[in-house]
């Protein structure tokens, strides 16, 4: 039998008054019903119905398999909705079910309900299954780099359930069809990650919370370990990935590990000294036999020393005197702080923070935003393209990693250019001159990265952010009619990219243009003509005559053309094109 809105609205008729809740809480009592065969008056006490959630929906325990199951509900086919039930249930969930010291006086009923089975079972759990259900494809959803993050932190919370459980248990987390019985392909079976910490000299400082921060000296190997076994996740809580290893910094990192290693040329000791530090996040950190071990760590800064002790090591295979030096390789220290007990929203303010005394542009320190994950899931999506918001990021993936991510090779969408389209799409030119500022001012942030950017068509997006691929060429062109008349042309290139958007935006065949045009970043033939024709017969004409206006005339006369910098120039030009060619301000939707 299949759940449809007809099932789902004679249960709440036949339930509403005894229940509560809404609708769509009834898909969960349906679910349980027919997937696990739950009697009526069973599912109706282990499904939320309204209240207070911490984003878990239902729960069921399989006597049989020994198996815990958590679930959230939608009744939709759009994975989109998981993301703030997930992140309640990250933030809040997981601690008040497996951890909480407390009670919450306003949680609902099903909260005690879980505490309970879970208590009455405790011996016997052998696996926690966290089940994402709704009426979509759970492909989509696994492909999603929003929810990938927020599965991700959902997963290091594991060590909480294990030490409520007393032992190791398995934690799968899975996106499950309510239609199909589909789960995703990329099914997770989340291995805890716990990994050795030789910390030494350590000291300990209380955070305005519950966090707590240990520094001390850490050995690089045990950074390059958890980074062998985690790869590039180890730094998913950065804000760039590493940095190409022909840079100076690195190469002069690597030639440090071998005049240190191989070389014996200088002391190991004196590594610490000469290093600015690293910082970890991580779950938990408990004291061993041989130091700590840290659960779920993430790297906040320092990738560029792991990844290249890692190259030096990799470059190094076979040599035996890597072998004979062991003890100075262990002997490789480097100041740490590791961050415990932290939030997302706290690890992202460290992590700025950390980062921000290094040569850093204020860009990359917004690489972890919200937006900034939407921003790379709907692109993915919508048009297959990669959107870089870490620098270099696209740079260190392969093409066999790209095609497993879903989206094109060649180029990607560079989180500093995007900004800059979105600016000149909204007329504000001025701001070209500033982004630094704009990055750093979340006001003006707000303004560049809106949640309307979200429902944009991001083939527009495409069409509009490639114009600066061939910016010099459509200069030249409205140059080449002219040399002496369009003498300034240069001056105006800002100007010129948003009256070019707006042509764009303002074409009539748009829709044809966008699905020929709007997927990749190819620079094709056809529309590079395209631009040149909007330059050419549309843009030129309508700068010549902002610039032969009463408002700037005498400006130009002087050669002062500063006014062609300014948001008030464009909406002058706008006037223009709307008097010749009905040209009126759109967006990208």
């Amino acid at each position: 039998m299949k759940i449809t809105d007809q099932a789902i609205d004679q249960v709440f008729t036949d339930l509403k008054k005894k229940c509560g809740g809404v609708r769509n809480d009834y898909f969960g009592l349906l679910y349980l019903e027919q997937e696990h065969g739950v009697s009526r008056e069973q599912a109706i006490g282990q499904v939320a119905f309204g209240g207070n959630d911490y984003g878990v929906d239902g729960f069921f325990y399989d006597r049989e398999r020994r198996n815990f199951y958590l679930f959230q509900f939608k009744y939709s086919e759009s994975h989109q909705l998981f993301k703030q039930s997930f992140q309640r249930l990250t933030d809040d969930g997981v601690q008040r079910i497996f951890a909480a010291a407390d009670q919450d006086t306003q949680q609902n009923q099903l909260l005690l309900q879980i505490k309970s089975c879970l208590m009455e079972n405790q011996a016997v759990i052998d696996r926690l299954y966290i089940h994402f259900v709704f009426m979509g494809d759970p492909e989509s959803a696994e492909q999603s780099p929003v929810l990938d993050s927020l599965r991700e932190d959902l997963e290091n919370k594991k060590f909480l359930v294990e030490q409520f459980l007393g032992r190791s248990v398995s934690l799968v987390a899975e996106f499950k069809s309510a239609k199909t019985r589909k789960v995703g392909g990329a099914s997770h079976v989340h291995k805890t990650r716990i990994y050795p910490l030789h910390l030494s000299d350590t000291i300990t400082r209380a955070g305005p919370g519950d966090e707590r921060m240990h520094v001390g000296f850490v050995r690089l190997v045990d950074l390059h370990a958890m980074f062998a076994d985690m790869g590039q996740r180890f730094f998913e809580r950065n804000i760039r990935a590493a940095l190409p290893q022909e840079g100076g910094v690195n190469r002069s990192l690597f030639n440090t590990f071998k005049r240190i290693v191989l070389d014996e040329k200088e002391s190991p000791h004196v590594f610490a000294f000469n290093h600015n530090g690293v910082t970890l996040a991580a779950e938990a950190m408990t004291k061993a036999d041989e130091g700590y071990r840290i659960a779920a760590p993430r790297l906040l800064n320092g990738a560029q020393s792991v990844t290249t002790f890692a190259r030096f090591l990799k470059a190094n295979e076979g040599n035996q005197r890597l072998a004979e030096r062991r003890e100075a390789m262990e002997q490789l220290h480097v100041l740490c702080r590791v961050v415990i007990g932290a939030d997302a929203d706290f690890i992202t303010t460290v992590t700025v923070s950390n980062n921000r005394q290094n040569p850093v542009e204020p860009w990359n320190l917004r690489a972890n935003d919200r937006i900034q994950l939407e921003l790379q899931e709907k692109l993915r999506d919508d048009v297959g393209l990669f959107y870089e918001r870490q620098e270099n990021a696209f740079d260190n993936l392969s093409d066999e990693e790209l095609e497993e991510r879903g989206v094109s090779s060649g180029r990607a969408i560079e989180l500093y250019r995007l900004a800059q389209m979105f600016a000149t799409v909204d007329g504000d030119v001025d701001k070209l001159a500033r982004m630094r500022e704009v990055f750093e001012d979340d006001r003006l942030y707000g303004q560049v990265f809106n949640a309307g950017r979200l429902r944009a068509d991001s083939r527009k997006i495409v069409l509009c952010y490639k114009v600066h691929f061939r910016m010099s060429r459509l200069l030249r062109d409205i140059s080449d009619k002219g040399a002496n008349k369009y003498a300034y042309i240069n001056r105006a290139r800002n100007l010129l990219w948003a009256l070019i958007c707006q042509g764009i935006l303002n074409e009539k065949g748009l829709e044809e243009r966008a699905e020929a045009w709007g997927q990749s970043l190819s620079v094709e033939a056809d529309y590079t003509d395209w631009l040149a024709t909007l330059a050419t017969t549309r843009c030129r004409f309508v700068l010549k005559e902002l610039v032969e206006d009463k408002q700037y005339k005498a400006k130009a006369d002087e050669g002062n053309y500063s006014f062609l910098k300014t948001a008030a120039a464009y909406q002058k030009c706008m006037e223009f094109a709307h008097k010749k060619w009905k040209w009126t301000r759109r967006g990208l939707d």
